[in-house]
């Protein structure tokens, strides 16, 4: 039997069960009840605007984008998004799908911090940022329907979301604080480590290896 949490139908596919259990096992509760809570809002979204993103693909896409913030996804320095990103593909590869399909999913996540871009794009890619940006700052949240809203709650509670969000990034990003110039992040890293600043854009242009 379907799984549905306020009328969003979570699909049933052999890769999103193992997405599911991966998830689950290689990350937190609050990273997988946030991930679950970005792919509702994202159907809801979709449904609200009149998209119609692939079910499967947007459900591996909430799943996965949040996991380059933990050490097993991170075996490398980049930004933590486009860890995410390569570990969704190579999952995806792994498991059989199209590599056009794994690319819808790697740039979904690799831009779901991104800001004015990712609502000109695909509609799996625009709906999981609408769904990132809904979960963690509250935008578009009033444009969804209250029962709704409080259901996903019910299924996947939020807890002390705003802080061990703010943690949880802090933790997977105090070790590569390069990555986070010039994107959102770099803000988290200012707040929790006394001191630090991060190289501005106006810095790299002035200190640029050219007379003028």
């Amino acid at each position: 039997m379907s799984e549905i949490i306020a009328g969003v139908e979570i699909p049933e596919t052999a890769a999103v069960a193992e997405a599911t259990r991966l998830i689950q096992k290689m990350t937190s509760p609050f990273i997988y009840h946030h991930s679950r809570r970005v792919f509702a809002f994202g159907a809801i979204h979709a449904q609200r605007l009149g998209l119609k993103p692939d079910p499967e693909l947007l459900y591996l896409s909430a799943m996965f984008h949040d996991a380059g913030l933990l050490t097993p996804f991170s075996d490398v320095e980049q930004r933590f998004e486009v860890d995410g990103a390569d570990h969704a593909r190579k999952f995806m590869l792994e498991n059989g799908f199209p590599a056009s399909a794994a690319d819808v999913v790697w740039t979904a996540i690799a831009l779901h911090t991104t800001p004015g871009i990712p609502g000109r794009m695909g509609p799996e890619i625009a709906v999981t940022n609408l769904g990132v940006l809904t979960d963690v700052i509250g935008l578009g949240v009033d444009d969804l329907d209250r029962g709704q809203v409080d259901e996903i709650h019910a299924v996947h509670p939020r807890g002390d979301f705003k802080n061990d969000f703010l943690h949880a990034c802090y933790e997977g990003l105090k070790h590569r604080p390069e990555t986070t110039n010039g994107t959102v992040n770099s803000d988290l890293l200012e707040h929790f480590i006394p001191g630090f600043q991060r190289t501005t854009t106006v810095q790299r242009i002035l200190g640029a290896p050219w007379p003028s």
